[in-house]
């Protein structure tokens, strides 16, 4: 009954239904919580040299591992897209 005033609802208002696209990335930064000791940050990215890039990087990547091997995936998904950009930001400057 519900589908069916739906249905008719749809069509007298030229109404096409169509289902929410979204990237799993989205929906994992809209329920993550991340502890925000790991946020904290002493120098911005921007202004360190290319040593102190990779001394980040290396540090995130082992938050990131033990964030898996506690099963806690959704923290370890927002450390790797972290380390990510900051890999991009480094090869950027290499190259």
């Amino acid at each position: 009954r519900r589908r069916k005033l739906q249905m008719e609802y749809n069509e007298k208002n030229g109404i096409t239904p169509r289902s929410v696209k979204k990237d799993v990335r989205d929906l994992i930064a809209v329920t993550t919580k991340v502890d925000p000791e790991q946020m904290k940050i002493e120098k911005d990215y921007e202004s360190m040299d290319d040593n102190e890039l990779r001394a980040e990087i290396e540090k995130i990547q082992k938050q990131m591992k033990k964030a898996a091997a506690e099963l806690d995936f959704e923290n370890a998904a927002v450390l790797r897209d972290q380390m990510t950009e900051l890999k991009k930001m480094l090869f950027s400057r290499e190259g």
